[in-house]
């Protein structure tokens, strides 16, 4: 059995825990957007009965089988720095990837674009999920008004890759209602918080400066729109130009990070930055892999040096940096680079 946009309905949500007690053989299934803003009105959900996953949009591998490029992922999967990408394939991936950061992850956009081939309805259909959200945010608005929603939530979108600044919504006004409705949006999973950790062993997430923190919305189609990018237009436009608009690879990376976590457990991935006179440095994103400190740098393009990585592992002791960017799999003394559509195989490096 399965309940859709079960926040619509309270008492649907306090019913859930009956059906493990009454009829543990069905199986039950019920999601919802903003759904976190419904559950904290629930005094009791059920503990022990009731178990949650976090979903995401679709991420680009998802993307490529739903729209029949699926052998493409076998590429990707069979590739490495010792065996890097067939030049040709690797252009043609580049080239689904630009498709894939303009429309975005999420199931009714992808839909559209496989079944109408039509960009222009794409950019329609995120309007409308745009619109949507905006529509949501009125249903809260006892907690913070939906203006400061929607301010704080283009903000974001217009910080992205950088230290996120409540005086970056708007400058000379109180700031408490931009912090209350950024937890918000955090709760509702539209926005995730990247601390900044000092990264030098793990846990990583023990050694953050809970006010100092970077900002990503929850898709890149939803980021683009925000941003007003007219997709007819730069879906034509060189790759590097692209994905150079507004940190979008940052926001990528992060999001495939993201993604990639154990479903169970609320996505944790931090930055590490220094801010020190004439040494100023920073690492896009620090994650612990198999034990091991990990930091990665995005670059967008081919070019780009990459001192605040050398800086990070000569500081930490490191023995290995990772490199994202429109490169193919190669390797430089301690820096890995991984493609940008490769991301996920971060996880299952040795």
């Amino acid at each position: 059995m399965f309940f859709d946009e079960i926040q619509s309905c309270p008492e649907a949500l306090r019913a859930l825990r009956f059906y493990y007690e009454k009829m543990p053989a069905l199986h039950v299934a019920a999601a919802g957007s903003l759904l976190e803003f419904a559950l904290s009105e629930i005094p009791s959900f059920g503990v022990g009965r009731i178990e949650s996953m976090y979903m995401y949009p679709m991420t680009f591998y998802e993307f490529l089988e739903a729209s029949g490029s699926g052998m493409l992922n076998d590429a990707i999967k069979a590739a490495s720095v010792a065996n890097p990408m067939d030049p040709v394939l690797h252009n043609k991936i580049l080239d689904r990837l630009k498709i894939y950061l303009v429309i975005g992850g999420m199931p009714r956009v992808v839909n559209t674009y496989i079944h109408d081939k039509g960009l222009a309805a794409c950019q329609i259909e995120l309007d409308n999920l745009l619109n949507s959200l905006y529509d949501d945010f009125a249903k809260y608005k006892t907690k913070v008004p939906v203006l400061r929603m929607q301010e704080t939530f283009k903000s974001v979108v217009n910080q992205t890759g950088n230290k996120f600044k409540y005086t970056g919504i708007q400058e000379g006004v109180d700031t408490h209602p931009y912090k209350d409705a950024l937890e918000l949006l955090v709760r509702a999973g539209l926005v995730y918080k990247i601390f900044h950790t000092s990264a030098s062993g793990l846990p990583l997430g023990g050694q953050i400066n809970i006010k100092k923190f970077k900002t990503l919305v929850f898709d890149t189609g939803i980021f683009q729109r925000v941003q007003g990018l007219d997709i007819s237009e730069h879906i034509i436009s060189d790759f590097s130009v692209l994905v150079n608009r507004g940190n979008l690879c940052e926001l990528y990376t992060g999001l495939e990070l993201i993604a990639g976590q154990l479903p169970r457990l609320r996505p944790e991935i931090y930055y590490w930055h220094r801010e020190a006179r004439a040494s100023n440095a920073e690492v896009d994103y620090v994650i612990s892999h198999r034990g091991q400190v990990i930091p990665i740098e995005v670059k967008a393009g081919f070019k780009g040096q990459m001192q605040s990585l050398y800086l990070f592992l000569e500081e930490k002791k490191l023995p290995m940096g990772l490199r994202v960017s429109s490169e193919n799999f190669a390797a430089y003394d301690k820096i890995r680079t991984i493609p940008l559509y490769a991301v996920p195989k971060i996880f299952n490096l040795s």
